[in-house]
Parts: structure tokens; C-alpha cells; sequence
């Protein structure tokens, strides 16, 4: 009936290296707004607070009008690149960064650790609960992710899942029997994902950072 297995793995790609991306850099910002002294600081913090009160139907526009010069329309690139990071990310990562011991850095540093090596081998350690909670969200926002794919997306081979099950609802009629399928097929990974990361995230739900 429909190319299930191309929207499958269309989906797969879109919301697995969103995810990576938020999980990276993320924590990056959150660690450099947690622990670094800069000009500012507080000024930028609160103005990528502000960007949570701006509607995605604002900025969507803007956005198309973006990836239509760069000729990224129904591409990979047009429905990953503009979600790379998000505020939320780095709030919540920045509130799990800050409680945590700067003499644990400084005790690195002396060690020799670079500041990237001090970000990657003891800042990501001690935040798993906040990273798990982060990946659970952000997987699940983009795996059911409908308004932009269906904004950008003009191909049946581009469709994503949750465009692809609207290839069963026509005018006169819907097929419930392969929806009701596609939509199953379409909660298992996100089931399956929750169970994976549920220790880690009914942890960092309650912001429990530190022991």
C-alpha cells in the first residue's frame, strides 16, 4: 500500500541524529553557561530563555523561506539542521551542570585534562539522568514530528512516519485497518526506547543530579 519501510527509515534518520545533536551540544552549552565567567553571560542566557515564549508557527516561515535559498527543501539537512539544539536542552542541562563540584574540574584541569577533555570525561559522566531525560524528549518530539515534514517534505520517498500514515486518510474514506497498523508500528521504537533509558530518566525527571 505505501513505501512503509523508506518512511520508517526516514524517520529513523531525522529523529536519531537530532537526538545526537542535542546530546552533544546541549550539555556544551549548558556546561560553558554553568561553570564559565564571560561578558554577558546572563544577558545571552536569558535571550535564549525568551526564544521558549516564540511559537514554532513563527518561526516557520522564516525558516522555509531559509532552507529554500540553500536548496535544501525535501532534504535530510532541511528537516535535522534547524532542531540541532534547542533552549530547553541547555536549560536543563545547565541546572543539572551547576550543582556539581567546580574543584572536580579544577582537579582535572590540574591533571592536565583539556577543557574539552574536562567536558567529555568528567562533566557528561555525572549528568546520565539529565542526558537520558534529554534523548527520551527529544527522540519522541521528532519521531511524531508532523507540521515541518509536511511543510518541507514534497516526495513520497522523503516522508517521514507520521506523513506517511496520511497516505491512508483520502477524502471519502479511511483505510483504520493499515492506520491503526502504521501507528503501532509507529509507538514500538518509542516504547522500546523508554524501557531502555527508564532508569536513567525516572532519575533525571525529579532533577536528582547529585546523590
Amino acid at each position: 500500500m505505501a513505501p512503509f519501510a523508506r518512511f520508517f527509515f526516514n524517520s529513523v534518520i531525522v529523529a536519531l541524529m537530532i537526538t545526537l545533536a542535542h546530546l552533544f551540544f546541549d550539555p556544551l552549552a549548558g556546561y560553558v553557561f554553568a561553570k564559565y565567567r564571560f561578558p554577558l553571560k546572563n544577558v545571552l542566557f536569558l535571550f535564549i530563555m525568551g526564544t521558549l515564549m516564540i511559537p514554532f508557527f513563527v518561526r516557520m516561515i522564516p525558516l522555509y523561506i531559509m532552507m529554500g535559498q540553500w536548496d535544501w527543501l525535501n532534504t535530510y539537512q532541511a528537516l535535522i539542521v534547524p532542531f540541532i539544539m534547542s533552549a530547553y536542552g541547555i536549560f536543563l542541562m545547565r541546572q543539572f551542570i551547576r550543582p556539581l563540584p567546580t574543584e572536580l574540574i579544577d582537579a582535572a584541569r590540574i591533571d592536565g585534562c583539556s577543557e574539552f577533555g574536562v567536558y567529555w570525561r568528567v562533566i557528561l559522566p555525572q549528568v546520565k539522568p539529565a542526558l537520558a531525560t534529554l534523548g527520551l524528549f527529544t527522540f519522541l518530539s521528532h519521531w511524531d514530528e508532523l507540521l515541518w515534514p509536511l511543510v518541507v517534505v514534497n516526495t513520497t520517498s522523503m516522508r517521514t512516519m507520521p506523513i506517511g500514515l496520511t497516505l491512508f486518510n483520502q477524502e471519502y474514506t479511511t483505510q483504520w485497518q493499515y492506520t491503526a497498523a502504521g501507528a503501532i508500528v509507529l509507538f514500538i521504537p518509542a516504547l522500546i526506547l523508554f524501557f531502555i533509558t527508564q532508569r536513567y530518566f525516572v532519575r533525571g525527571i525529579v532533577l536528582s543530579g547529585l546523590k
